[in-house]
């Protein structure tokens, strides 16, 4: 049952009061948004686990800083993204994504996605979700950002301004910048294959 607007903002006082049973209670309400943006824009050389730690490390030591002009959830959100997002510019090196690197499985889902308009089956559903998250890994991290939330999560470009802080132009912008580079990288990709 998700909690109400005042009993987030009751729960924030009492973990900046330290109340422990507080912070675990405002832990386990925001640990699947964290997860879902963790999951969303995770490096490749980083474990979700570290990455998750990081976020929930910085929330509680900047939780007095949490003025409650914003949704506790998009407070939140933000700082998970701009974690992931440092985490990725530190990596800086990205090997591209070769046709060796795909498993049976994938190879076997991006040739029937290719092939036609067919469901897919679930094995090759799975595979195939794989496949895009290697291909947006290619992209860079505000390119992936955008598409992860528009496309993946179906956000509204209201809601994704609101998440990022940019404007609607730049974000209809750089998403429509990212699909183009993505079918770049999809298009490689499948010539290798030729």
């Amino acid at each position: 049952m998700p909690e109400s607007s005042f009993e987030v903002a009751a729960c924030v006082e009492r973990v900046r009061r330290r109340d422990e049973d507080a912070a675990r209670a405002l832990f386990r309400h925001l640990y699947p948004l964290v997860v879902r943006r963790v999951r969303s824009h995770l490096p490749r050389r980083t474990s979700e686990e570290d990455l998750v730690q990081t976020v929930f490390m910085k929330v509680f030591a900047n939780l007095d800083r949490f003025s409650g002009a914003v949704p506790l959830e998009h407070w939140v959100s933000r700082i998970a993204i701009n974690t992931c997002l440092n985490q990725l510019a530190a990596e800086k090196a990205r090997p591209e994504l070769r046709w060796a690197d795909l498993s049976e499985e994938q190879a076997q889902a991006l040739e029937a996605v290719t092939a036609g308009p067919e469901e897919l089956e679930p094995l090759q559903n799975l595979a195939a979700r794989e496949i895009v998250e290697k291909l947006l890994a290619q992209l860079v991290p505000a390119d992936r950002l955008v598409l992860t939330l528009l496309h993946l999560e179906g956000r509204s470009v209201a809601e994704v301004r609101q998440i990022t802080g940019w404007n609607g132009p730049v974000i209809k912008v750089r998403a429509f910048r990212a699909r183009r580079k993505l079918r770049k990288h999809f298009e490689k990709l499948m010539a290798e294959k030729v």
